[in-house]
């Protein structure tokens, strides 16, 4: 995704298990090398997890 990934979008690279098809390849962006998972992101579930990251796209949205 050249341009980014709009907020709310699957990664084009996840596959139907919600896995990276590109995990470890020179093409994965920087960012995504960068997000390290950690317990207060994870928590206890995936629906946490997707409820932080909404909020982490929210947060960091450009401005309208």
């Amino acid at each position: 995704m050249p341009d980014g990934k709009p907020a709310g979008v699957a990664c084009v690279q996840l596959d139907e298990e919600m896995r990276c098809r590109i995990f470890g390849r020179p093409e994965r962006p920087a960012f995504c090398g960068g997000l390290q998972p950690a317990a207060d992101m994870c928590g206890d579930s995936r629906e946490a997890a997707m409820f932080w990251l909404g909020a982490l796209e929210a947060a960091t949205a450009p401005a309208a």
